[in-house]
Order: C-alpha cells, then sequence, then structure tokens
C-alpha cells in the first residue's frame, strides 16, 4: 500500500509546484498590468490638474511679458479718435506717434517704470479663465476628433484651436475689458485728463453701472475672432510643429522641440491675431454714453471700416513688433513651464 500511495503524493506534489509555478507567473502578469496602468492613465493627466497646471503656467508668462503688452496696447490706440487730448487754449490735440521702444522709455520716464505692470491684476485674473479653458477644451476636442487614432490631421487640430480659443476667450472677456481700462489710465492721467477708474474693481463696478452685466461683454466679438485666431495660430501650429518635427527627426518630446515649436507658435500667432487685437482694444477703449453705448464706433466691423479709411491698411498691424516680440516669449514660457510642470508631475506628453 505504501508504494502505492507514493505516487499520487508524488504526482500532487509535481501538480502544487505546477500551479504554485502557475500562480507565480499569473501573479507577474498581474504585476506587470499593475504596473502598466499609471502609464495609461495618471492623476497629472486628469482635467483639474492640466487646468491648473495652464493657468499657473500662463500665469508665469504673463507676468515676464506683461510690459510687452501695455505697449502694445498703448500703440494701438495712437491715431484713433479717442487718442486726443485738448490744451490749454482748447484746441484739440492727437496723441504724438511713438514706436515701441518710446512708447515703453516713455512709460517709464512719465509714470515710473512699476507702470509698465499696471493692469496685470485683472490680466492673471483672465488666465484663471481663459488659460485653463482653452487648454482643456482643446485637448478634449483633439481627443474627440482623434477617436483613439494616432494621426490628427492639420484641419482637426484648427478646428480644436478655433473652436477653444473662442469659448475661453468669450468666457474671459469681462477681464479682458477691466484690463484695457485699467491699462489706459496711466496714459489719461499723464495728459491730465480726468481719470476713468481707480482699479480694477472700480473699473468692474463703472462697466456694470454704464451698460449693465452685459456690459462686461462690450467688444467681446472682436475679442472672440482674436482669440479664436490667436489660438488657430498657437495651439494648432504647436501641436502640428511639435509632433512634425518629432516624426521627422526622431527628436524626443524635449526642451529643443518645445522652443522650436512654441516659436513658431508664436509668431504666426501675432501675425493672425493682431487685426482683430486692434479692433478690440478700440472698441474697449471707446468713450460710452450714460447707457454704455459706445461714441465713436457702431461695432467690430464699423471699426474695422473707419481704422482702414482714416489710417490705411497697416493701422491693423499697428503694435504688431510688440504683439510678436511678447507672442514669442509669451508662448515659449508657457509651453516650457507647462510641459515641465507636467512632466514633473509624471503626466504624459501633451
Amino acid at each position: 500500500m505504501p508504494m502505492g500511495i507514493e505516487p499520487p503524493a508524488s504526482a500532487a506534489s509535481s501538480e502544487a509546484a505546477t500551479v504554485s509555478d502557475d500562480d507565480t507567473m499569473q501573479q507577474t502578469a498581474a504585476t506587470g498590468r499593475t504596473e502598466m496602468r499609471p502609464v495609461k492613465y495618471h492623476y497629472a493627466d486628469s482635467f483639474w490638474c492640466t487646468y491648473l497646471v495652464s493657468v499657473f503656467a500662463a500665469s508665469i508668462a504673463e507676468t515676464v511679458t506683461y510690459p510687452l503688452d501695455l505697449t502694445k496696447t498703448r500703440l494701438q490706440i495712437q491715431g484713433e479718435a479717442a487718442a486726443t487730448t485738448v490744451d490749454a487754449e482748447g484746441a484739440v490735440k492727437k496723441l504724438k506717434y511713438r514706436g515701441m521702444f518710446a512708447t515703453a522709455t516713455g512709460i517709464i520716464r512719465e509714470e515710473g517704470a512699476l507702470k509698465l505692470w499696471q493692469g496685470i491684476t485683472p490680466a492673471l485674473y483672465r488666465h484663471l479663465v481663459y488659460s485653463g479653458v482653452r487648454i482643456v477644451t482643446y485637448d478634449a476636442l483633439r481627443k474627440k476628433l482623434r477617436n483613439g487614432k494616432e494621426h490628427f490631421s492639420i484641419w482637426q487640430s484648427a478646428l480644436s484651436g478655433v473652436g477653444a480659443g473662442a469659448l475661453a476667450q468669450w468666457l474671459a472677456s469681462p477681464a479682458d475689458l477691466v484690463k484695457v481700462h485699467v491699462q489706459m489710465e496711466g496714459k489719461r492721467r499723464a495728459l491730465g485728463l480726468e481719470p476713468r477708474v481707480h482699479s480694477a474693481a472700480h473699473a468692474f463696478r463703472e462697466i456694470v453701472s454704464r451698460g449693465g452685466v452685459f456690459g462686461l461683454w462690450k467688444g467681446s466679438v472682436p475679442n472672440v475672432q482674436r482669440a479664436a485666431l490667436v489660438n488657430l495660430g498657437d495651439l494648432t501650429t504647436y501641436d502640428t510643429v511639435k509632433h512634425f518635427i518629432m516624426l521627422k527627426t526622431g527628436l524626443p518630446d524635449c526642451h529643443l522641440v518645445h522652443i522650436m515649436s512654441s516659436i513658431c507658435a508664436g509668431l504666426v500667432a501675432a501675425t493672425m491675431g493682431t487685426p482683430a487685437d486692434v479692433v478690440k482694444t478700440r472698441i474697449m477703449n471707446q468713450p460710452t454714453d450714460a447707457s454704455g453705448k459706445g461714441l465713436l464706433y457702431k461695432g467690430s466691423i464699423d471699426c474695422l471700416q473707419q481704422t482702414i479709411g482714416k489710417e490705411g491698411f497697416f493701422a491693423l498691424y499697428k503694435g504688431f513688433l510688440p504683439v510678436w516680440i511678447r507672442m514669442a516669449p509669451w508662448s515659449l514660457t508657457f509651453w516650457l513651464s507647462f510641459e515641465q510642470i507636467r512632466s514633473s508631475l509624471g503626466a504624459s506628453g501633451y
């Protein structure tokens, strides 16, 4: 009997060993699958993390390049009917044309160096909405249109960029309007004119009191048009150029690729967005009557026609140099910060 029992015991031992090996293999496989899961999804790729990272990166870029934005806004106002003053004898005088460098040095000389950052508070408030919405919306549209495919065509990227930019800017238009009002106060005071607003909060209250809640969206049409064009240039160009460079050169997702892509994005965005930016700035800056209705322009089309008719087509590119000079470092700072923060958090490449 003992000899008859030994083989089953041996077989059982062998079977147990086999089962043990299989379990180990299953555990190893399971471990392998578990280790791969964070690669497929990471908290840093989530909606809110992407939103917050984009806002933080935009705030860095805005703070660094804001003096150029202020200079650009002042240049765009020169030459229009609102850019006038009255001397002691009652004669109306237009503001003297100055270039980008002369405008910047004039601000420092006449108003102080810190005035180069006048209006930055509402600008940062704007990015709480604008930059977060545009990035997550573009990302959502990109995933939707791509539908799991590796290839993402230019027209799909362009459609995503336009949609994301338009939605983000429409939501952020009130902060943009407040920013323009605050930016122009230093110039008004330097000319001896009565100040219209004293702070971002005061500007907000004045706009609402004159035009109601909907007055916060004055100039939103050219604003949205500009944002759609800018993001068509920025988001679409960055995304397309980045993946094109990586595909054609074999370079990894590195700082060099980010720099080259962001430089291209800044140039295209400035070229496409400057005309709409000029119209937007002029409509937002124009004086209004007691009901909040503009006194100079009926709308964006009227402003466009008046600008070209009185000052020529290239008036639409007034302030292009500071726009481009600002857009390039802004785009560079934003995308480098955005990609670096995401990489530090363990997110996948954008």
